[in-house]
């Protein structure tokens, strides 16, 4: 992914979360954001959580790869996208406009 918008800050928490399911080797489900800022989804056993100048990366053993700031849930668990997520889902309560309408 190529992602053009700069990496938010991610709670050392979820951070030390991932790791423990990479530790694991968990599998499953993970929707996110992608690159077009579109809810995306992936599927797949957890291989390395990687730090680059662009931020946290979770990458899967099938080699895809997801930044951290990004997660809406990974494998069911709230990520730091998840806010953002849910925002649409209640934009018509707030009457925002966040290109829904």
């Amino acid at each position: 992914m190529n992602y053009k918008d700069k990496y938010l800050p991610v709670d050392p928490d979820f951070i030390e979360y991932c790791d423990s399911q990479v530790t694991l080797k968990s599998s499953g489900k993970i929707h996110f954001f992608n690159d077009q800022h579109k809810v995306d989804d992936v599927k797949g056993q957890l291989s390395t959580l990687n730090t680059t100048s662009e931020g946290y990366f979770l990458k899967l053993e099938n080699g895809n790869s997801v930044r951290l700031d990004k997660i809406i849930t990974l494998m069911g668990k709230p990520g730091p996208g998840y806010a953002e997520y849910d925002s649409y889902a209640n934009a018509c309560l707030t009457c925002e406009d966040l290109g829904q309408f």
